[in-house]
């Protein structure tokens, strides 16, 4: 772990991604899912498979 702490477990990851982006839809229905996940990806330091995954399963 960095002295700074700020590493998050992969899986933890993406659990806070996943649920700022159903909480972010629901806020801004006007958002697309799409830019709402691209938004996700700078938030929550994603990479690119990550995106994909997320594009490909969160409806």
């Amino acid at each position: 772990m960095t002295p700074s702490g700020n590493i998050q477990p992969h899986g933890e990851k993406m659990r806070k991604a996943i649920c700022w982006i159903s909480e972010t839809l629901q806020t801004y229905p006007e958002k697309t899912r799409h830019q709402v996940i691209c938004e996700a990806e700078i938030r929550f330091d994603l990479s690119p498979m990550e995106c994909r995954f997320l594009e490909e399963n969160i409806e």
